[in-house]
């Protein structure tokens, strides 16, 4: 097998969870990614402004169409959802302090965003460290993570529980309803954390009020159901695209998951997360977040600067690629094979206990 010039194969990580076929060590490439480190504030106002003023434009243009009468200008939703997607992941950058250069910018922008995309900064900036802080670990599962039972757990649990965990995993679950309660419903109310003290509460309570009163507005202006009509579709494709997103960079065949006794945070974080090689457009709109493996190893560095790692170290590419074709047969996988030591579908799990 060939190496690349900076001493990479075609890589992956194997059936072990560890990172094989001359991949450099990834505590030694951790170290060398902090030098892309470091937000540049011209360019993160750049980004943040070619996203906001699109979305902002487009979502009036639609309102002021439907209103009129124009239905048609519904067919611009999905637009209007990625430029919402994109907004969140500059809030998603600003949770690892990575968008600008100083905190506080950092967390009253996260805050703002939250208004738009109904989830309330300071409550998911907590989950999702958890989520950083725990991938890949069997012991420390529940926080930010799509629910992954094991082979043997399933098998152990009673009937309505595997029929339970059965529908939650179905695709029209995962990326449907799934998206909808989680934005919707439970992004009101600081689940998980209602005794974690007053910060959480007031980023709940005040994101709901930020919210509402935009709505309100919005609805005396366009009136209720236009407001309803182009509100909701923007904000469920956005939802929906997200929740997809984050399954396929955690939930693949050859993913990485070990209990806390043998696991291992930089090991987790390049074996755990994929890197979805998408389309150009795509990538943008994504701000570059199927480049997960990275953004997992070194969160703080800027979602625009992640192309500057392949760049530099072009042998990362063949890390846990995955197509958006595999990332879509991948939601078939429901399983962690402990013996096999990979995601297996129902039947597969199955077929083998047969």
């Amino acid at each position: 097998m060939s190496q690349s010039d900076d001493g990479f194969g075609d890589a992956r990580v194997d059936g072990c969870g560890h990172v094989a076929n001359n991949v450099p060590d990834p505590r030694k490439l951790v170290r060398e990614l902090n030098a892309f480190r470091d937000p540049r504030r011209s360019r993160s106002a750049w980004e943040l402004a070619v996203t906001v003023v699109p979305f902002l434009a487009l979502f009036a243009g639609i309102l002021f169409a439907v209103q009129a009468g124009y239905l048609l200008a519904l067919a611009l939703t999905p637009l209007a959802g990625l430029f919402l997607l994109r907004l969140f992941i500059i809030q998603h950058d600003c949770g690892h302090g990575s968008f600008f250069p100083n905190r506080s910018g950092n967390d009253w922008l996260g805050r703002a965003l939250g208004v738009f995309t109904l989830t309330p900064y300071d409550c998911w900036r907590r989950s999702h460290a958890l989520h950083h802080a725990g991938t890949g670990n069997l012991d420390a599962r529940g926080f930010g993570d799509v629910d992954t039972l094991t082979v043997r757990e399933f098998s152990e649990r009673s009937f309505l529980q595997r029929l339970f965990y059965r529908l939650y995993r179905q695709p029209l679950v995962l990326l449907g309803i799934g998206p909808a309660y989680l934005f919707i419903v439970r992004h009101r109310l600081p689940i998980g954390q209602m005794k974690d003290g007053w910060l959480y509460w007031t980023s709940a309570m005040g994101t709901n009020a930020a919210t509402a009163i935009l709505l309100l507005i919005l609805g005396l202006v366009f009136g209720a159901l236009v407001t309803t009509l182009v509100f909701l579709p923007v904000l469920l494709v956005a939802a929906s695209l997200g929740v997809w997103l984050f399954y396929v960079q955690h939930q693949f065949e050859e993913a990485h998951w070990e209990t806390a006794a043998d696991w291992s945070f930089h090991d987790a974080a390049l074996g755990g997360s994929s890197y979805l090689q998408l389309p150009a457009p795509l990538r943008w709109f994504t701000g570059n977040i199927g480049i997960h493996h990275v953004h997992h190893l070194a969160s703080r560095i800027p979602f625009y600067r992640l192309p500057e790692v392949l760049k530099a170290h072009p042998g990362l590419k063949t890390v846990n690629r995955i197509t958006p074709r595999q990332a879509m047969r991948s939601l078939g996988l429901a399983l962690w094979d402990e013996d096999r030591r990979r995601l297996v579908s129902f039947r597969e799990a199955a077929r083998r206990a047969a």
